[in-house]
């Protein structure tokens, strides 16, 4: 165990690693790793939970998770590492269902918007984390592959810390999040293929140069830093666990974090289960989902309109299944289309405005309702992950702009 209190343990093989210097996968299970596969040896981070256990009374440490204060089982020194930007604290809306579903007993769902966050994505909290980590081990440049949102955050929270950026990006990611990107100041490098492509290139980049490498799952501190959602939900509902959470899913890594979380909490006795997570893919990209029950991992192409969930070789795979299988986690498939009709009457019910890979979530828990699978009285959180801000193009065809009219009341017609 490192002198701070956490190390690393291999998801392949059980190896474990003491926290010393840069760690990405396990030396021994990568070895075997090829391009067109989820890799290996993905390492999780562990704490010395009876060590945490015997500092804290069983209330203080339930009060200090509440107000979240999470440096115990995070592997960062000082609160200080982190961004000056407020990354996660984000807020648990609450709706009764019955604004969008006839029910003669309306049940109770929780939106966690992190749109709210300071690039406007969930992305945040894993950069915050990472961030933090480089700036307390003297390393001032980070190198990340992203479809957008992860290199947007990557950039900002770096403008932020004073640390340079370099984010490899698919040509065709959404423009939006492209401008973002250079508008904070990172080097953007566009890739003519796609995010697995530009994921390869960036892991060679930074073994050439020596750069930092933000990746997902590829560093595992990416898990830790989005485990803090679940962290959160826990104390915005005081202390009580929901009976089902949504989350879209791409590589796999924001479930994994989700899990870790609660998992983390039942390590300290806090909790004594988990929440069923119910993880939504769309029909067009659905690697995780199609392989949970397979032995030899099978690649679909990934053709989703919800760019931020479209990839074809998820790097948390194995993660993933192992968390889903383990816990009776949810599998559930929905379509673009679908995908976007939940975007449209997420805003028209509740006002929040989230892109087609965050609405994906929403429209897996329309889809459950639509099954009659829904417990009685079941309390729902959806996890939101991106603002709507961030591509605009797939809902451009939903609306019509009204011809304009003379600025006159008497033409103005309801």
């Amino acid at each position: 165990m490192g002198v701070s209190g956490y190390y690393y343990r291999c998801t392949t093989c059980g190896r474990e690693y003491e926290e010393a210097g840069v760690k990405y996968l396990c030396s021994h299970c990568s070895s075997i790793n090829t391009v067109n596969m989820p890799p290996r040896g993905v390492l999780r981070v562990q704490y010395d939970y009876d060590k945490i256990k015997k500092r804290y009374a069983p209330k203080a440490l339930y009060d200090s998770l509440k107000k979240r204060l999470y440096l115990d089982i995070l592997p960062i020194s000082s609160a200080s590492s982190f961004s000056p930007l407020q990354v996660g604290h984000t807020p648990l809306y609450h709706f009764l269902s019955g604004r969008w579903h006839k029910d003669k007993a309306p049940h109770d769902v929780f939106f966690k918007d992190d749109a709210l966050n300071p690039t406007f994505s969930h992305k945040d909290r894993a950069s915050t984390l990472v961030s933090a980590w480089a700036k307390e081990h003297g390393i001032d440049t980070i190198v990340a592959a992203s479809t957008g949102n992860a290199g947007s955050s990557i950039a900002g929270i770096c403008a932020s810390q004073g640390q340079k950026a370099i984010v490899m990006v698919p040509a065709k990611a959404p423009k939006a999040k492209l401008l973002q990107i250079m508008h904070y100041g990172a080097r953007i490098v566009p890739v003519d293929g796609t995010y697995d492509d530009a994921f390869e290139l960036s892991l060679k980049v930074s073994e050439k140069y020596g750069f930092y490498n933000r990746n997902t799952a590829y560093n595992p501190l990416t898990i830790e830093g989005k485990k803090t959602a679940a962290l959160e939900i826990f104390g915005d509902l005081d202390g009580q666990l929901p009976d089902l959470l949504f989350v879209s899913a791409g590589d796999g890594v924001i479930v994994s974090g989700l899990y870790k979380g609660f998992e983390d909490l039942m390590q300290l006795g806090i909790i004594d289960r988990i929440p069923r997570i119910v993880t939504v893919q769309s029909e067009k990209s659905q690697n995780i989902i199609a392989n949970l029950h397979t032995d030899v991992f099978k690649i679909y192409p990934s053709t989703t309109l919800a760019d931020s969930i479209s990839v074809e070789v998820p790097r948390n795979f194995y993660m993933a299944k192992d968390y889903i299988l383990k816990y009776g986690g949810i599998p559930l498939i929905v379509s673009d289309e679908e995908i976007i009709e939940a975007s449209k009457q997420l805003s028209l019910h509740t006002g929040i405005f989230s892109e087609p890979a965050a609405s994906a979530a929403f429209a897996g828990y329309l889809k459950y309702i639509s099954l009659n699978a829904l417990p009685p009285r079941a309390k729902v959180v959806v996890l939101l992950t991106g603002s709507g801000l961030k591509d605009l193009k797939n809902i451009e065809n939903l609306h019509s702009m009204p011809n304009p009219i003379k600025a006159d009341v008497n033409k103005f017609l309801l």
